[in-house]
């Protein structure tokens, strides 16, 4: 085998950087810097109309907070970085206690407590200050980490104000390990500094930024899927039902799944339908993309289905996963188990807690019931197209919707427990339904206008030529254009005499898209009719003298 070197030319400047600040604030009246708040075994509604406008506080919404006996019962938000207490270190709130929203005997009181949400257990190096409540006012708690008393779980922290791994807020009411009720309200959280908005950017200069399309499907043609890009996985587990106690048979109908209008349709359905030996009385769809990547910019632009029971989701799955019936398993790439693959989750809804979405991931440091997971809730979920975003980098896991933040996973240890996203993954599309679906339920769909990828831009022609040939000149390759290309691409190379070659035009996931014979004239390669190619990232694969030559570049 004739080894390669990658050969690549940079130009370095000094530039001075100033990241962008942002306050940690939620009034609740859509005027928050906060979008990630999540009830943990708690219920939660970010959008209550104050039921006790008096006092101190006649605004007209705030956060209820809902404990139904719930063991460690909390509610939490993180934030993109961690928090500088040296200076800054002050949280404030308002809040109602009700005497009849009240069950048991515990001590009426408020704490919050600071974690680092990049732990796989984030409470095991907690910060708590705890206050005493007044039942029946609204009353405004301040939680000072300089001046007021507090406990650190693990006695051998540092103060408060000289730790930096600060990123995540817990509040908790009446205490935790028991199972009273508790039914309060929230309003006017805010802390009195600035965070980063994004830690690694400007900062880190070096942070890959994802701004050229390297694949995607527009569901621009109407009928069936395209199954270039999409498998219907079918195939019950064993057993015979699908994971989660879930009820529904997936098929490769086009009643299930379909694209009318441009739109992608998951439809879930209820009907009585047999497969396998096996009557359910639900369908639904769930798609594999024969398309995998490692690290990119993901966006979906879609509209969630409705109904109790209903569990739609967008996510992620090692390619390596041993599934049977899987597209990547069928394929032969069946090597690791779940969740030592990864599972990445983009976007998941249940019709229970309807407008509340949430990403997470599992690994095996945490899966199942994560703990690393977060969540926002938008009123429009069922009703509008959202875009949901993740950021795939080596180092980090950025979810949004519409460009509003609610999870960041960067685990301070990677290794094979907490990070297994340095292999492939592949994208699944469905619609599950629970047992407790509605019994009014019929049918309802998730719709997808695009789904998109996009990886890092190539500014330059990198060229890959043979070790042999690295120590007698840099490559027989001058230049390449135009960069991007679109219907043609020009080659020009050092004093190459006129001959043929073949040249291999493979895809940015590795697939031989076109081989055709060439010809080298005049020391130069015109390669034409590249039109029908889609837009993305191409490798250009050609014979030099007998050594290959490789140019990744840009289809525009």
């Amino acid at each position: 085998m004739k080894h390669a070197l990658l050969i690549t030319v940079l130009f370095t400047c000094s530039i001075s950087f100033v990241s962008a600040q942002s306050t940690v604030e939620d009034d609740f009246e859509g005027n928050g810097t906060i979008t990630s708040w999540f009830g943990d075994n708690c219920g939660m509604n970010t959008d209550l109309s104050n039921p006790f406008k008096q006092g101190i506080n006649t605004s007209s919404k705030v956060l209820q907070y809902h404990d139904t006996g719930g063991q460690y019962a909390n509610i939490r938000f993180g934030v993109p970085a961690d928090f500088d207490l040296s200076t800054n270190r002050t949280f404030t709130l308002k809040i109602y206690l009700p005497s009849s929203g009240l069950s048991g005997n515990q001590s009426n009181q408020v704490s919050l407590k600071l974690q680092d949400g990049k732990l796989g257990q984030p409470w095991t190096t907690q910060s708590e200050i705890v206050k005493t409540l007044t039942l029946n006012q609204w009353q405004t708690i301040t939680f000072d980490f300089g001046t007021d008393n507090y406990v650190n779980l693990d006695g051998n922290s540092p103060p408060p104000t000289q730790r930096i791994d600060f990123n995540r807020i817990v509040l908790q009411l009446n205490g935790e390990n028991n199972n009273d009720k508790v039914l309060a309200y929230l309003d006017d959280f805010s802390y009195d500094g600035t965070i980063a908005t994004d830690p690694d950017e400007p900062d880190n200069p070096d942070t890959p930024v994802y701004d050229s399309l390297v694949w995607s499907d527009e569901f621009d043609v109407d009928g069936a899927i395209n199954s270039d890009k999409w498998f219907h996985q079918t195939q019950l587990p064993q057993g015979g039902s699908w994971y989660n106690g879930e009820v529904q048979h997936y098929t490769n109908r086009t009643e299930n799944s379909v694209v009318e209008n441009g739109i992608l349709k998951i439809t879930a359905k209820k009907e009585t339908f047999t497969d396998q030996g096996f009557t359910k009385q639900y369908t639904s769809a769930r798609l594999n993309s024969k398309y995998a990547f490692t690290y990119g910019k993901v966006e979906i632009r879609a509209k969630l289905p409705t109904g109790v029971g209903t569990w739609p989701a967008i996510w992620t799955l090692g390619k390596n996963i041993n599934e049977d019936g899987a597209y990547w398993d069928n394929e032969g790439f069946d090597t690791t188990p779940w969740p030592a693959c990864g599972e990445i989750d983009i976007m998941e809804h249940w019709g229970d807690n309807q407008n509340y979405v949430t990403s997470a991931t599992h690994t095996p440091s945490s899966f199942g019931n994560t703990f690393n997971k977060g969540a926002q809730t938008i009123n429009t979920v069922s009703t509008a197209f959202h875009v949901y975003t993740l950021e795939w980098t080596p180092e980090k896991l950025v979810f949004s919707v519409d460009g509003m933040v609610h999870f960041t996973y960067n685990p301070s240890v990677k290794n094979a427990s907490t990070w297994p996203f340095v292999a492939e993954q592949y994208f699944l599309l469905n619609i599950a339904i629970q047992p407790k679906i509605s019994s009014s339920f019929t049918s309802s769909a998730m719709e997808i206008d695009y789904i998109r990828v996009y990886g890092e831009s190539a500014d330059e022609v990198v060229i890959e030529v043979p070790l042999s040939l690295a120590t007698t000149q840099k490559s027989l390759i001058t230049n390449a254009y135009p960069i991007p290309f679109t219907n043609q691409l020009n080659v020009q190379l050092n004093n190459v005499s006129n001959q043929n070659t073949t040249l291999r035009i493979y895809s940015h996931d590795g697939k031989l898209v076109d081989i055709r014979n060439a010809k080298i004239n005049n020391s130069s390669l015109t390669v034409k009719e590249l039109g029908s190619f889609t837009k993305g990232l191409y490798f250009f694969n050609f014979e030099i003298n007998n050594y290959p030559h490789t140019i990744k570049i840009i289809k525009n």
